[in-house]
């Protein structure tokens, strides 16, 4: 199906079509749209839609639904993820489930509520407090906001883990054509669950390596188990004197995602066979990336892009492959550098990396990309 929608709008489309069918949230420019969608839509789908009184009550409200057996999702931006982060904790150490979808905006602070930013990168990796796994995502267009989405539900499902999508003021709102897959058409993956006569559950029992991801069963489906915040034993009961056991079940929350680190990065290579210089961009900035690269390409300008999609787990290996290869790395980025960090603890000093920053709300526009690369870097390359 043909459809002509907001980034936001496909956002929606995206869960109720891999099944999200608990949303929690509270207004918030400029992800409102994705509440006022999953309020208009999820219903019809068997859903439930509740608006709470804040941000905290909307991720609480979340875990619940996910811990009951619901794939449950909340959208909001940076001011809410900042309320959210207490309970991401508590997410990530009772293995729930749940999509945090952070339309960013610029900041700090209630910022610049309507323009669009990438200043919450290290928010999503780092915010809440403790050595905890987190995966994000993040689309640069319309159809990638669809297929980022399900890839975020599915992570989440996958690894019973708090995962992040982090769109944008710009792509939340841009609207393109986009051809919608049919339900039917989409790989959707569900939540181990325990084999219903199991007399010994663990709710936290997983592989030491961290591959294989405890089963989850439902409250209310017979299970006896319990949900805590504390270390705890695979049982769930508290452990806290037990440094052992603090030791593997933390070691196992972070292995379960650098087990799977391969099949979550993804990423787009685009003319970097014969670059000379390579551009790391994501969200709004890789389309401007993107058409840098066409016009230095036809300057006989040897430049490439490659375009992160997912920003954590960070993609190392492919940065570093290109490191390799390259004479120089350009990050442009909507904050005063923050994946340039990533790029340059990988690239550990083998080639020059520039940062291009922006932080007054505007895009980096393709000029602006292509102007440093011709004036700045190629000039001491």
């Amino acid at each position: 199906m043909r459809k002509l929608l907001q980034g936001n709008e496909a956002c929606v489309e995206a869960a109720i079509a891999a099944g999200v069918r608990f949303f929690a949230g509270y207004p918030i420019t400029p992800a409102t749209e994705i509440a006022e969608g999953m309020a208009n839509k999820l219903p019809d789908a068997g859903g439930v839609f509740i608006q709470m009184e804040d941000e905290i009550a909307s991720i609480a409200a979340c875990i619940g639904a996910s811990v009951a057996g619901a794939k449950a999702m909340t959208a909001t931006s940076g001011p809410g993820i900042s309320l959210m982060l207490e309970n991401l904790g508590f997410a990530v150490i009772s293995e729930t489930p749940v999509v945090i979808v952070n339309v960013m905006r610029g900041g700090p602070s209630t910022g610049l509520p309507t323009f669009p930013a990438q200043m919450d990168v290290m928010q999503a990796r780092w915010g809440a407090h403790g050595d905890y796994p987190v995966v994000a995502y993040a689309p640069s267009s319309v159809r990638e906001t669809y297929d980022l989405t399900v890839k975020a539900i599915n992570t989440a499902e996958m690894l019973r883990t708090p995962v992040f999508l982090l769109s944008d003021a710009m792509v939340g709102h841009m609207r393109e054509a986009i051809t919608l897959p049919d339900a039917g058409e989409l790989k959707l993956i569900e939540r181990r669950r325990p084999d219903p006569g199991e007399t010994d559950y663990a709710p936290h029992r997983g592989s030491p390596d961290g591959y294989l991801t405890p089963a989850m069963a439902s409250f209310g489906d017979g299970f006896r188990f319990h949900v805590d915040s504390n270390v705890h034993d695979e049982y769930g009961f508290p452990a806290t004197e037990r440094n052992d056991i603090a030791d593997q079940l933390l070691r196992r929350l972070n292995n379960k995602t650098k087990a799977h680190a391969d099949e979550l990065i993804l990423v787009e290579e685009d003319q970097l066979e014969d670059a000379e210089v390579a551009i790391f961009a994501f969200g709004s900035s890789a389309r401007s990336a993107m058409e840098a690269v066409e016009i230095a390409r036809g300057r006989g300008l040897k430049v490439g892009l490659l375009k992160a999609m997912t920003l954590w787990p960070f993609p190392e290996k492919i940065v570093d492959y290109w490191s390799q290869r390259v004479k120089a790395w350009v990050v442009p980025e909507m904050n005063l550098g923050q994946m340039v960090r990533e790029v340059s603890l990988v690239v550990n000093g083998r080639v020059p990396v520039h940062p291009i920053n922006r932080i007054d709300g505007l895009l980096i526009e393709p000029g602006q990309i292509l102007s440093y690369i011709e004036h700045q870097v190629y000039a001491t390359t």
